[in-house]
């Protein structure tokens, strides 16, 4: 089984999404991959990573370039999908990454937030 192989519920599912985002994730972790990782986003794609968003294959293409700029090595484990009910075509992902940074250095945050839904918590006081 591949690293890239996730766990999904039981429910019914297109074995292509599965091999999908299996091939997603290997591009992804593959430095030299641009144009294979790119060739998963349809041409009018937006895509959002943490607080820059990009539009279209070129910005992706170039996203993509800067997302190795200083990362020696990626590695993406994807643990768990989660289909949006059955043959859906809307999935949420869970799992992990791990980079591998040029410098050899170890990044550490500068900035750590969690927003959270107290709701459960504050009904029974």
């Amino acid at each position: 089984m591949s690293q890239y192989t996730s766990q999904y519920p039981d429910v019914p599912i297109d074995s292509a999404l599965k091999k999908y985002f299996e091939e997603f994730y290997k591009a992804s972790d593959t430095p030299e991959a641009h144009e294979k990782y790119v060739d998963h986003f349809r041409d009018d794609t937006t895509m959002i990573m943490a607080s820059k968003m990009v539009k279209g294959r070129s910005e992706i293409l170039n996203m993509r370039r800067s997302m190795w700029k200083h990362v020696a090595s990626r590695s993406h484990k994807p643990e768990k999908s989660f289909p949006f009910g059955p043959n859906a075509d809307e999935v949420m992902m869970f799992g992990t990454v791990s980079y591998g940074l040029k410098n050899r250095k170890k990044w550490k945050m500068d900035y750590y937030q969690v927003y959270l839904n107290d709701a459960a918590q504050n009904a029974n006081k």
